[in-house]
C-alpha cells in the first residue's frame, strides 16, 4: 500500500491511496473460507459448498468491504501520523473508469486544509468590559415588589387607583373569555385608568385592546392570545369586575427580613439593600461576562484575516447532507456556517497555544466544586469526599451534562484569559443603561 499527498495550494490537497492485491487478498480469502463452512445452499451440505459458487456468490462484496475498511485505516492512520489539520473529511474524487474486477486500485481523496493565521489580542480600541451596578432606584423598586409579593390584600367594593382587580376579559367573536387578575398600574394612560377608578364590583367595563398596556405582549398574559395575534391587536373587549382587593405592603420588620434572607442574616433596612445591592450586582456580574465573551469572539472573528477552503466545504456539505441538495444550496448551508466555522478555529488556535484544554481531571474538579455549591444551598456545609466523588460519577456519566460543564469551564478559561490578556476599558453603569446600550 502507498500513499503521497499532492497540495494544490495552502488550503487545499489530494491524496491518493494505492491498494495491490496482496493487501487485501489473505483477509477476503480468510472471509470466503469461514462463509464456506456456514453457507446454506440449496443442492449442497453445509461445507461443502465449491469454493468457486461461493467467490461467485459473495466475493465482490467481501472484496469492496475489506478493501474499504483498509481504506479507512490508511486514511486515518496517515491523517494522524502526518498530523494534517483538515476541515470536514477526506472526499473522494469521482474516478469514471474505476474497475473492481482489477487487480489493484488506485483511490484519490480531496483535503480541506486547516488555514494558518495570527490572533491579535490587542485591538486599537479597546473592548469594552462592563461594570453593571444595582443603583438606588432599582433596589427601591425591588424593596416595593418584595412589600407588595409579602403583604396582603383588603377587599372593597369600589375600584381606586392602585388596586389589584380581578374578573374576566371577554370578546365573543374572537373567542376570547379568560378570567384572570390585573394590576392597575399595568393600564396605558389615564382614560383607561379612568374607567377603573370609580367602578364596582360586578360592573362590566367596555375597553380596546389597542394602547391598553404599555406593551402588547401584555395582552398574551391578560386576554390569552398567542403571540402573533397580540401585536397590533385591535378589538373591543369588556372586563367585568369580580373582585377588588387594595394591596397593603408588607411591614419591613424582621420577620418579612427572616422570610427572605433567613433568620437574623439582615436585621436593618440598610443591611436589606445592601444584600439586594449584593446579590443583584452578582447575577449582573454573570450577564456583563457573557457579554465580554460575545464581544471579544465578535472581535476576533471580524479581525482575524484568512482564507477557508470554501469551494471544497461547499461540496462536502453536498456530499455529506441527509437530504439531496444541489451545489446552490450547499454554498447557501456553507454561507451560513461560515462565520461559525471561523470563531471555531479561532477558539481552537487560542486553546492549543495557551493550554487551555479541559481534561477529565480538570472536569471531575468543576463537577465536585458546583456539587458542593449545591449542597450548601440546602444546608450540607461538609459533605465527605467519598460523597462529592459518587455524584461527580453519576454526574460525568450523562453525556449532556459532560458536554455542558465542559463548555462552561471552557468559557471561564476563555473568559480568564480574556480578562488577562485583551485590551479592556471597563466601563460602569446602571442595568437599565447597560440593557439599553447593549440590547436596543
Amino acid at each position: 500500500m502507498n500513499i503521497k499527498r499532492e497540495d494544490i495550494d495552502s488550503l487545499n490537497a489530494i491524496v491518493t491511496v494505492d491498494i495491490a492485491k496482496e493487501d487485501y487478498s489473505e483477509n477476503v480469502e480468510k472471509i470466503l473460507k469461514n462463509y464456506r463452512k456456514t453457507a446454506n445452499i440449496p443442492g449442497f451440505r453445509k461445507g461443502q459448498v465449491p469454493m468457486g459458487m461461493v467467490k461467485k456468490q459473495y466475493g465482490k462484496a467481501v472484496l469492496v468491504d475489506e478493501v474499504n475498511k483498509l481504506l479507512d485505516q490508511a486514511l486515518n492512520k496517515y491523517l494522524t501520523e502526518e498530523k494534517l489539520d483538515v476541515l470536514g473529511n477526506p472526499l473522494p474524487k469521482e474516478q469514471a473508469n474505476f474497475d473492481w474486477d482489477a487487480d489493484d486500485y488506485k483511490f484519490e481523496f480531496e483535503l480541506g486544509l486547516t488555514p494558518e493565521f495570527e490572533l491579535d489580542l490587542q485591538p486599537k480600541k479597546a473592548i469594552t468590559s462592563y461594570k453593571i451596578i444595582a443603583d438606588d432606584k432599582m433596589i427601591d423598586s425591588q424593596i416595593e415588589r418584595i412589600q407588595k409579593q409579602y403583604g396582603k390584600l383588603e377587599a372593597k367594593d369600589t375600584v381606586a387607583e392602585g388596586d389589584l382587580v380581578a374578573g374576566t376579559f371577554k370578546n365573543e367573536e374572537e373567542g376570547i373569555e379568560n378570567t384572570t387578575t390585573l394590576p392597575l398600574e399595568k393600564l396605558k394612560g389615564k382614560a383607561n385608568l379612568k374607567k377603573f377608578v370609580g367602578a364596582k364590583v360586578g360592573d362590566t367595563i367596555s375597553l380596546k385592546t389597542k394602547g391598553l398596556f404599555e406593551d402588547d405582549h401584555d395582552l398574551m398574559e391578560f386576554l390569552k392570545v398567542e403571540h402573533d395575534k397580540a401585536h397590533g391587536l385591535d378589538i373591543p373587549v369588556t372586563f367585568e369586575i369580580t373582585e377588588a382587593n387594595k394591596q397593603i405592603p408588607a411591614e419591613l420588620d424582621q420577620e418579612l427580613f427572616d422570610k427572605l434572607f433567613g433568620k437574623d442574616t439582615v436585621k436593618t433596612v440598610t443591611e436589606m439593600k445592601e444584600k439586594i445591592k449584593e446579590d443583584a450586582e452578582g447575577q449582573f456580574k454573570q450577564q456583563s461576562d457573557q457579554q465580554l465573551l460575545t464581544d471579544v469572539s465578535e472581535y476576533l472573528i471580524e479581525n482575524t484575516k484568512f482564507d477557508l477552503p470554501a469551494e471544497f466545504l461547499q461540496r462536502w456539505i453536498k456530499a455529506t447532507s441527509e437530504e439531496e441538495i444541489t451545489l446552490e444550496q450547499s454554498k447557501e448551508e456553507y454561507e451560513k456556517s461560515e462565520k461559525g466555522l471561523r470563531f471555531q478555529l479561532i477558539e481552537a488556535k487560542l486553546i492549543k497555544d495557551n493550554n487551555l484544554n479541559v481534561n477529565f481531571e480538570d472536569l471531575k474538579a468543576f463537577a465536585k466544586d458546583r456539587i458542593k455549591m449545591q449542597m450548601a444551598q440546602f444546608g450540607q456545609m461538609n459533605p465527605s469526599d467519598k460523597e462529592l466523588e459518587d455524584i461527580a460519577a453519576r454526574v460525568l456519566g450523562n453525556q449532556d451534562e459532560v458536554k455542558r460543564m465542559t463548555e462552561q469551564l471552557m468559557n471561564e478559561r476563555l473568559l480568564g484569559f480574556y480578562k488577562e490578556n485583551v485590551k479592556l476599558k471597563e466601563k460602569e453603569m446602571s442595568y437599565e443603561d447597560f440593557v439599553k446600550e447593549v440590547y436596543e
